[in-house]
């Protein structure tokens, strides 16, 4: 007759030997894995995209450069317009496709991945049970916010760069493509810009997460605030960085991809007029042939940089102010 002794367990071997922190970081992968495979094959594809357009944008500039049809001038000629035509289609994808995709992108990521972050775990009641372990609530939301954030970080970041790049070289350098960088899409997808949104978007769907504690109502109320939030932006956004106020000849044209604010015509005796009023009233017709210059408010395109580096200033400060809430209310 044999016994069967029971090992000890604390002389077991267990594959969760080491640190508590590892643990809960493998356990927050597992359950972002999903997430981590998508955002991993969009990037992917992303990625593959913009190389496609850079590539095919370089063929078609060297051949138009060897045969001599890179200039404007020779694109009457049937040779050199059939050479240029199918640079449409790499730059239509660019501009037509990517941008308004990578555009919505911090939209997407605030409402699919931020709000249900904690929603779901109120809605189910898995929250009191995470209160009820060893791990504190405040270490337990910094593995499960560091994983999906560090992941967007990365996506967010190869694709700004991405973009950019493509942009610089291919697009607003290229032989046809007029692509200024402050238009609606083309803002958001360069520098900084959808970095700095993307990690808003997400903390700011963990808030209303933590507060509206129901998934779909949270994520229809992140993407109202998250648009809500670009056009306040949008509005506020010529503020940023000050306006180059020009007084010209009659005639004289702004400078290449500005981003004009405004513009008109000087009177003789200094008072500005603008130009709508000058196009379409009749009134305004005569003292508007007199007019002895004209004015225009812009930013040029060197105005990029410092007003993207002040708008993700004020972002990084509202996601860190409401990272400090989000812990805080988890604590109590």
């Amino acid at each position: 007759m044999s016994t069967t002794v029971l090992p000890d367990r604390a002389t077991t071997p267990t594959a969760t030997t080491g640190p508590r922190l590892r643990g809960l970081f493998w356990l927050v992968l597992r359950q972002n894995r999903l997430l981590l495979w998508a955002l991993g094959a969009l990037l992917v594809l992303a990625v593959a995209d913009l190389l496609w357009i850079h590539v095919a944008c370089r063929h078609i500039v060297g051949v138009l450069r060897r045969t001599g049809c890179y200039s404007p001038t020779s694109w009457s000629d049937n040779y050199c317009w059939n050479l240029l035509s199918p640079i449409n289609r790499p730059v239509f994808w660019y501009t037509r496709v990517l941008q308004p995709v990578v555009t919505a992108a911090p939209l997407l990521i605030g409402m699919f991945v931020g709000a249900p972050l904690l929603a779901q775990e109120h809605e189910r009641g898995t929250i009191r049970l995470i209160r009820a372990q060893s791990v504190s609530p405040v270490r337990w939301l910094a593995v499960r916010l560091a994983v999906p954030g560090l992941a967007v970080l990365t996506v967010g970041g190869v694709l700004a760069a991405m973009m950019t790049w493509v942009w610089w070289t291919d697009i607003v350098h290229g032989p046809s493509a007029f692509d200024p960088p402050f238009q609606f899409f083309t803002y958001p997808v360069l520098g900084l810009a959808p970095i700095a949104w993307s990690l808003f978007a997400l903390v700011l769907g963990v808030l209303v997460g933590l507060l509206v504690r129901r998934t779909l109502p949270a994520m229809f109320l992140t993407g109202a605030l998250v648009a809500t939030a670009h056009g306040l932006v949008y509005w506020a956004r010529p503020y940023f960085y000050p306006v180059v106020d020009q007084v010209a000849a009659v005639g004289t044209p702004q400078p290449t991809n500005a981003w004009l604010l405004g513009r008109g015509i000087v009177l003789p005796d200094g008072t500005r007029g603008s130009t709508d009023s000058c196009l379409f009233s009749f009134h305004d017709l005569a003292s508007c042939n007199t007019a002895t210059a004209s004015w225009a408010r812009y930013h040029p395109a060197d105005h990029l940089v410092p007003i993207q580096l002040v708008e993700a200033g004020i972002l990084a400060a509202l996601t860190a102010s409401m990272l400090v809430a989000v812990f805080r209310r988890i604590r109590a």
